[in-house]
């Protein structure tokens, strides 16, 4: 690892740990909280910078990935807006409410269920980009079914399709992005992904606020056709991009990865810290560990108490980001707007493209955050804020919530705290929707249980669809009052079982789960000083350990601990010199401080150990690299 100056201006801190660390010396740099000490370290020696030229090569090839959530983005409204034009309900005898439009809607929900058990074994036997290929050449197949429908069980045919499709694309495209993007970045890039699923909203909404004029089928059928947009582009382009070097590891493929880590991670230099880290924690996840070769097998998924927390986190992420209120106003937007008194068809087209700009902006905004905030506070801020507007949007419904009302006030109220529900549950659930998922999974598991998660959205996604049209033409606004007691249950369980996985790269999460609480050990936090030309480890945020610097080994000892992590006799004697041994307290006192020195050496000599086991990793790792 590199061992030159570092500079003090590139990172600050603002916390500060008395607990911990004394008063910085003269060479002691800055104090910093971080989740993992290599990774930390790896970036301070690097210093990688988000605008080279690799950068924006591997911008391209995500933005391709990208197109996958647009395409998922554009189907889900625009079935919500068709099923409110006029044109679309005569020419199959459906109306904007009941089951036959639920049906409608659960038919696509069908296709996503049956595309979630071949996602994964496509994305992990073929690789990610063909993964991509297959979804998007499904989703042309299906729209051209659709927008040349005559009858209705042929348009029903091309829902079906399309939601086959968008079972993998939304399998293949998240876990590209999340194991190709830079370490350093994440959290953002991942995030945007799941952003440019309004992307797709916007432009559906639009089209269907210029189409809305046209009195033929052509109102609905352009809107239709103009989805094939985005999956002609992605089927010509995925194939350009390079493969992620996760799944090239583990299909023995170790040359390709390395050159690709290199040129998108490393900026061209082989034995960057970052590349030198990001390779030798592939080697102890996927060839150490192993990776899951039987397509058919899905047991790992949940055969060990480290599988099952995994799995609480994804599915209660695929439960949370549908049921929290917002396949209400996905789906059923001109719905509430009708049943506010606001009738008009193109004024509903209108205020749901608006929406779906705003949401944009914010998930985008969200996404840039997410890395600051954390995964935990901005799910909890978030689901607290959903209980807060559903509560309001349920008293003003008592007022104002009647197609007859002409409270003018009282509409734009009602509209105004729908817009603060789907603008909060943008900017906190949207991008987290693909990232927290793919975080929580391990490699061997990442693309199966990423169909899992996709089987249980499109469970949720049947309450949104045809249960949620059913409960609106029959209660109206008591619909509001089921998602604030779920949305306090949403809040219990993300505090209690959720983990926080920012600042740490895929494998280091996988250690996570390891221990026996993942949740509070996500929560920790290690304290370092960084100096000119070391780091000292201070230990965990609140604990009483001593400090320690970088020892020779490439782990971490305690301050005034010898090369073998033990603690030389001065420190404990000269602790013990000048208090009082007279008395039971001062007998006590010196027992406690005894103890305290023994589990303190004690940590030590493991801190110490596990430094050497990484020395040797990386050590074998070196030797290892192919040239290139």
């Amino acid at each position: 690892m590199s061992k030159g100056p570092r500079d003090p201006t590139q990172f600050s801190c603002s916390d500060s740990f008395p607990s911990l660390a004394a008063p910085l010396s003269s060479d002691q740099q800055y104090i910093r909280s971080v989740s993992h000490v290599g990774f930390t370290k790896a970036l301070l020696a690097q210093k990688p910078s988000p605008w080279t030229k690799p950068m924006f090569k591997l911008y391209c090839f995500l933005f391709v990935a990208f197109l996958s959530s647009t395409i998922n983005g554009y189907d889900g409204s625009v079935m919500g807006g068709i099923n409110a034009m006029k044109e679309y309900q005569d020419y199959f005898g459906m109306k904007t409410l009941g089951s036959s439009t639920g049906i409608v809607f659960l038919v696509y929900s069908i296709g996503h269920f049956s595309g979630c058990f071949i996602c994964g074994p496509i994305a992990d036997g073929w690789g990610r980009r063909w993964g991509l290929f297959t979804g998007a050449f499904i989703t042309i197949i299906g729209t051209c079914v659709q927008a040349t429908s005559r009858t209705h069980p042929q348009f029903m045919g091309g829902r079906f399709i399309l939601g086959l499709g968008a079972a993998i694309l939304t399998t293949a495209g998240p876990t590209y992005v999340a194991e190709m993007a830079h370490p350093a970045w994440r959290g953002t890039l991942t995030g945007l992904y799941n952003t440019c699923y309004f992307v797709g909203g916007i432009a559906a909404s639009w089209a269907m606020y210029g189409t809305d004029t046209i009195k033929s089928p052509k109102a609905w059928r352009i809107p239709l056709w103009l989805q094939i947009a985005a999956s002609g582009s992605l089927l010509v382009t995925c194939l350009w991009c390079p493969e992620t070097p996760r799944w090239l590891v583990s299909n023995d493929r170790n040359e390709e990865a390395i050159r690709v880590i290199t040129m998108y991670h490393g900026e061209g230099n082989r034995k960057s810290p970052i590349v030198l880290l990001s390779y030798k924690e592939m080697l102890e996840e996927i060839v150490i560990s192993g990776s899951d070769k039987r397509w058919w097998d899905y047991s790992e998924l949940w055969n060990t108490t480290t599988a099952r927390w995994r799995m609480v986190c994804v599915i209660g992420m695929a439960f949370f980001s549908q049921w929290s209120g917002n396949g209400a106003v996905t789906h059923f937007m001109p719905v509430l707007l009708e049943n506010i008194g606001i009738t008009d068809e193109r004024t509903q087209l209108k205020l749901n493209a608006i929406l779906m700009v705003l949401s944009f902006i914010v998930a985008f905004v969200g996404a840039f955050l997410v890395d600051r905030v954390g995964r935990r506070p901005m799910l909890l801020i978030g689901t607290c804020l959903f209980v807060i507007w559903w509560t309001i949007i349920l008293i003003l419904s008592t007022f104002y919530g009647k197609e007859t009302n002409t409270n003018l006030g009282g509409n734009r109220t009602m509209i105004a705290f729908i817009y603060l529900f789907g603008i909060t549950h943008s900017f906190a659930y949207t991008p987290l929707q693909m990232l927290y998922p793919v975080e929580c999974l391990s490699y061997e598991t990442r693309a199966k249980g990423m169909g899992v998660y996709n089987f249980f959205v499109n469970v949720a996604a049947i309450f949104n669809t045809y249960g949620m049209a059913t409960i609106i033409d029959k209660i109206s606004w008591g619909f509001v009052f089921i998602f604030i007691v779920w949305d306090v249950i949403e809040i219990v369980c993300i505090y209690f079982f959720f983990v926080e996985t920012k600042n740490r790269t895929l494998e280091e999460i996988s250690e996570i789960f390891k221990s026996p609480n993942p949740r509070q050990r996500s929560l920790m936090k290690h304290v370092i000083v960084v100096t000119d030309g070391t780091i000292l480890y201070r230990g965990i945020n609140g604990s009483t350990h001593g400090g320690g610097a970088e020892d020779g080994n490439g782990g971490y000892r305690e301050e005034g601990a010898d090369a073998s992590g033990s603690v030389g006799d001065g420190g404990s004697q000269g602790e013990a010199g000048g208090e009082g041994e007279i008395g039971g307290e001062g007998i006590r006192d010196r027992d406690e401080r005894m103890r305290e020195d023994r589990e303190d050496r004690e940590w030590g000599r493991r801190e110490n150990r596990e430094g050497r086991r990484r020395e040797e990793v990386e050590s074998y790792e070196i030797t290892v690299l192919p040239k290139i």
